[in-house]
C-alpha cells in the first residue's frame, strides 16, 4: 500500500512538472504545438495522473441501433469515450450508459469533480490521436467519458463537448471530460439534392464536404422516409449543419435547436417548425441556474410526435461554453449575426473577432453562414477571438480535413484496412506516401493518414506518412 501511494504521488508530481515546462500536449501529429504550455482557465484542476500505469483492452459495444434507450459509451476514468478514441496502449473498459444526457455542468461522474472554468471545446470529431477537435489534439488517456447514442463509442463528425486545459495556440490539450450525444433523429421528411440538404422535424440540415456519411455514398443515397441519425452544429433558428449522418431505425426523437416564441404558461416553444411541449420534461445543463429562454440552444428529447408537436421528455441545453471571465473556449459553428469581424455569433455566442488570426479565407468571405472554428477568451460575456478559422463557405466550400494517428490493424490490402478501428482506402494512385510506399502498410505499422472524405464509412486517404 505504502508503496503504490509513494507510486501515486511521483507520477502527480512528474505530471505537474511536465505541464509547468510547456509539456502534455498529445501525442503525434501536434506540430509546433506540443512546445506551448498548457493553460487552464481560472479555477481549474490540474491534469489527472494515471496511478496505476495499467492498460486494459477496450470494449466498443455493439454497433446496433441505439434506439429509444440511446445507449452510449461510458467509463469513470481513462479511455472511456470508445470507437476511434480507443489506444490499446492506455484505454480502458468502456461501459454502457443510458440516455438520461449529462447535465453539462463539466463536472465528470465518478467523483473527479472537472471544473467548468476548465477551457472549453465543442465542435466535431475529425480526428484520432488520442482525438482532435476543431483541428486541436486532445490527450483522452484519462479523460471520463460520457458517450450517448453511439454503442460503439466515438467517431469522426460526431459532436462533443471536452473540457481540459488546452495550450495558447490551440493545437494541443488535456481532456479531462468528453460529452458526446446525437442532434437530431427523425425521418427524412424532403430532399433539395442541388443544395445538398434535407429535412427533419422540420429543421433544414445542410451538408458539406466536411460531412461523414456513416453508411451512404452521400445524399442521394438517402432512401425516401428512412430515419437518420445526424449530428451538426446549429445555425439560425430551423437550421443544422451536418458534420455526420447515420441511417437507423426509427425510435425515439431528437431535436436540437434554438428557442422561439417561449410560452411558460403553456409550458411549450418552437423549435424551427415544430411545436415542443415540454410541460413533463426533464430539464438541465443551465450553466448559471437560468430557465430557459428565447436565445437558448437545445437538445430535446422525445417519443411522441404528433400534428407537428413533439412532447418533450428532455429538455438538455447543448453544450453550453461557461462565461466565466478570462476563461478559455476554442468552438466551431455557424456565422450568425453578422456585423463585422467585432461583432458576430458562433453557437449562440457572441464573438470580436477583430483582433485575431485569420485563416481558411480572407476576412472578406467572412458572413452568415460561413463555418468557423474560433479561439480566445470570454471578457464581459463575449468570446475574445485571437484564431478564426474559416471552415467552409456557402457555395465556394472550403477545407475539409482528417486525421488518424495509430496503428494498422485489419490489413487486406491497400484498398481495405483500419487505423483505430476507423476504415481506411488508400489504393488511389494520387495517394502520397512519406518514409516509405503503399508495400510497407500492414498490421502493426504505426502511420498518420489525412483525407477529405468519408464515404460510406470509409476515410479516403489524400497522404500517409509511417512513422
Amino acid at each position: 500500500m505504502t508503496s503504490r501511494l509513494l507510486r501515486a504521488g511521483i507520477v502527480a508530481l512528474s505530471t505537474a512538472l511536465l505541464l509547468s515546462c510547456g509539456g502534455g500536449g498529445g501525442g503525434g501529429g501536434g506540430g509546433s504545438g506540443g512546445a506551448s504550455a498548457l493553460v487552464a482557465s481560472p479555477g481549474s484542476n490540474p491534469p489527472l495522473p494515471n496511478t496505476d500505469g495499467s492498460a486494459m483492452d477496450a470494449t466498443n459495444g455493439s454497433s446496433a441501433d441505439a434506439g429509444a434507450g440511446a445507449p452510449g459509451v461510458s467509463s469513470p476514468a481513462g479511455g472511456g469515450l470508445g470507437g476511434i478514441a480507443v489506444d490499446a496502449a492506455s484505454s480502458t473498459t468502456t461501459t454502457t450508459t443510458a440516455s438520461s444526457g449529462d447535465d453539462a455542468s463539466g463536472v465528470g461522474s465518478g467523483g473527479t469533480g472537472v471544473s467548468t472554468a476548465d477551457a472549453t471545446g465543442v465542435g466535431a470529431v475529425d480526428g484520432a490521436g488520442s482525438i482532435i477537435v476543431n483541428g486541436l489534439r486532445y490527450d483522452t488517456a484519462r479523460a471520463v467519458g460520457n458517450i450517448l447514442d453511439a454503442p460503439a463509442g466515438l467517431q469522426l463528425g460526431m459532436t462533443v463537448k471536452v473540457t481540459g486545459p488546452v495550450n495558447t495556440d490551440f493545437t494541443n490539450g488535456i481532456a479531462r471530460q468528453v460529452d458526446s450525444a446525437a442532434d437530431l433523429k427523425g425521418p427524412l421528411l424532403s430532399v433539395n439534392l442541388p443544395q445538398g440538404s434535407f429535412v427533419i422535424l422540420g429543421t433544414t440540415v445542410s451538408t458539406d464536404s466536411g460531412t461523414v456519411w456513416a453508411d451512404a455514398s452521400g445524399l442521394a443515397a438517402i432512401p425516401a422516409g428512412k430515419t437518420l441519425q445526424v449530428w451538426g452544429l446549429p445555425g439560425p433558428s430551423g437550421v443544422l449543419r451536418a458534420t455526420r449522418v447515420e441511417q437507423r431505425d426509427p425510435g425515439e426523437f431528437i431535436l436540437t435547436g434554438t428557442v422561439e416564441g417561449l410560452d411558460t404558461t403553456a409550458h411549450a416553444f418552437t423549435l424551427g417548425g415544430l411545436v415542443v411541449e415540454y410541460g413533463v420534461a426533464v430539464q438541465s445543463g443551465s450553466l448559471d441556474g437560468q430557465p430557459l429562454a428565447n436565445g437558448t440552444v437545445v437538445r430535446v428529447r422525445a417519443d411522441t410526435l404528433l400534428q407537428g408537436r413533439l412532447a418533450a421528455k428532455s429538455v438538455q441545453w447543448w453544450y453550453p461554453v461557461p462565461r466565466v471571465e478570462g476563461s478559455t473556449a476554442q468552438i466551431a459553428g455557424l456565422v450568425t449575426n453578422f456585423a463585422g469581424p467585432a461583432s458576430l455569433r458562433v453557437l449562440g455566442l457572441q464573438v470580436d473577432a477583430s483582433a485575431a488570426q485569420i485563416t481558411g479565407g480572407p476576412q472578406a468571405a467572412l458572413g452568415n453562414g460561413v463555418k468557423v472554428e474560433v479561439g480566445g477568451r470570454i471578457a464581459n460575456g463575449i468570446l475574445k477571438a485571437t484564431k478564426l478559422k474559416i471552415r467552409n463557405v456557402p457555395g465556394t466550400g472550403g477545407p475539409a480535413s482528417f486525421d488518424l494517428t495509430g496503428t494498422v490493424g485489419a490489413f487486406r490490402s491497400s484498398a481495405d484496412f483500419r487505423v483505430r478501428g476507423q476504415p481506411v482506402n488508400a489504393s488511389s494512385p494520387n495517394v502520397h506516401f512519406s518514409n516509405g510506399t503503399a508495400a510497407n502498410l500492414g498490421n502493426g505499422v504505426k502511420v498518420h493518414v489525412h483525407g477529405t472524405e468519408v464515404l460510406n464509412g470509409v476515410l479516403t486517404a489524400d497522404s500517409i506518412e509511417f512513422q
